[in-house]
């Protein structure tokens, strides 16, 4: 009898557990290497295919008015401790050890953890490990212990250890297979997988799916990369309706910065060259595909985006409780995803400088530190530049020195209260400064 009634309360505790964590979703949040807006079909190219991704911004939720920082290492770092670069980021390869980051929450509260990508945020500068970030294991690449191979014969760093891998391996697939393998694992536990992928940064390489493997074009070889990108997005994909788990799982789809600028691409008639490294719009401006089966319909926002509402966004879409997140500057976009009325930006704010321990401040990605509000349409920089991005997409010439009255007060007014609510400064103010007012590279 005893043995019985301890039976049943062990199976009442299993099953409470058990319907406990299926109440929570699983999340997988897919950030891309150096790959802007114009580059997938569902923003309106011909030139790519990216059948996968279009599908899930045809029955999710496509946003128009997503802005990164214009590089790699700064977007990470917004992205992952929901707060703008001015208030934490301290160099290029860093992320500021201390900062908690949306997977040690999501890690607090119960969740599954993984990683499997691009790291680049441990250095000899300073940095933190996939283990403090939050993450339960990981598989990466530009991390301490790899190589510098990331696609062909990769160096990848798996919970610590140089993998050993079959010649002819493809990073992205491994990666991709790694985080297979981890969704399978724990398809009746909630997991965060994070997929920082590698893809599709230069060099640019044939991928296993090009006709021509021989192939030195590296326009031909990007459409290809990108091509590739959609593929393992698929195959993530794939892998949740597999196992029933689909319709419990939020995907979450963008890039750290724009398009290399070696890269043309057609979009509407028009020719657009990658602007990673600069401030316009072409290096700023990423996709953003938000897809739920059952919880999000089909459609598109124009509300501004940055990358700090990321983190809130998860947390919310997620149903965990509100994290507080000292000095973020975001706020959730999850209400606008449901259809809801949602909290939207008037304006967002970016700070970049992007190597601060470099010698020299020379080019588009070493330079001085330069901060700008922005809303969809004017933008004004905190040396006074003021741009309309609708008219002048590439920031060629600033309306205050072609025709000072065009500019509208209102917006002016609004762009400048932005900028002064946030530091002078970042934390690396102490760096030798110009004698002059900034000067925006174009």
């Amino acid at each position: 009898m005893k043995l019985s009634f301890c039976l049943g309360i062990l199976l009442i505790a299993f099953v409470s557990q058990t319907l406990k964590a299926a109440e929570k979703p699983n999340v997988i949040l897919i950030l891309c290497d150096d790959v802007g807006f114009e580059c997938f079909g569902s923003y309106g190219s011909r030139e790519y295919a990216t059948p996968r991704l279009d599908a899930l911004a045809a029955n999710g939720v496509r946003f128009e008015n997503c802005h990164s920082t214009p590089l790699c290492t700064p977007s990470r770092v917004n992205l992952m401790s929901g707060k703008s670069n001015v208030f934490n980021y301290f160099d290029f390869g860093v992320y500021p050890e201390g900062q908690p980051t949306f997977a040690n929450y999501f890690q607090e509260h119960g969740y599954h953890t993984a990683v499997a990508g691009k790291w680049q945020l441990l250095t000899g500068k300073g940095g933190i490990t996939p283990k403090q970030a939050g993450f339960d294991t990981h598989c990466l690449w530009n991390i301490p212990g790899g190589g510098r191979s990331r696609y062909w014969n990769p160096s990848l760093v798996q919970n610590g250890n140089l993998r050993e891998l079959p010649d002819d391996s493809y990073g992205p697939d491994i990666t991709a297979n790694f985080l297979i393998d981890f969704i399978k694992e724990n398809e009746t536990h909630p997991f965060l997988a994070y997929f920082p992928m590698i893809l599709p940064h230069n060099p640019f390489d044939v991928t296993p799916d090009s006709i021509d493997l021989q192939s030195q074009d590296a326009k031909k070889n990007f459409v290809d990369m990108v091509q590739y990108i959609d593929k393992n997005v698929g195959r993530l994909e794939d892998t949740l309706t597999s196992l029933g788990i689909r319709e419990n799982t939020l995907i979450i789809f963008t890039s750290d910065n724009g398009t290399n600028a070696q890269l043309t691409s057609a979009l509407n008639g028009q020719q657009i060259r990658g602007g990673k490294g600069y401030t316009h719009d072409y290096g700023t401006h990423v996709p953003l595909i938000v897809n739920w089966p059952g919880r999000i319909r089909s459609r598109t926002i124009d509300d501004l985006v940055c990358f700090s509402d990321i983190f809130p966004t998860l947390v919310e879409a997620a149903g965990l409780p509100k994290k507080q997140i000292e000095e973020g500057d975001g706020w959730s976009f999850w209400p606008q995803c449901e259809g809801k009325l949602g909290r939207t930006h008037d304006c967002i704010y970016c700070y970049y400088f992007p190597r601060p321990s470099s010698a020299k401040y020379n080019n588009k990605y070493s330079h001085y530190e330069v901060s700008f509000a922005r809303t969809k349409r004017f933008k004004l920089y905190n040396n006074g530049d003021f741009f309309d991005t609708t008219t002048d997409v590439l920031e060629k010439e600033p309306i205050t020195a072609t025709n000072p009255a065009a500019v509208p007060d209102f917006a002016r007014t609004m762009l400048q209260e932005a900028i002064s609510s946030y530091p002078a400064a970042g934390l690396n103010a102490n760096r030798p400064k110009r004698k002059r007012t900034q000067k925006k590279k174009k």
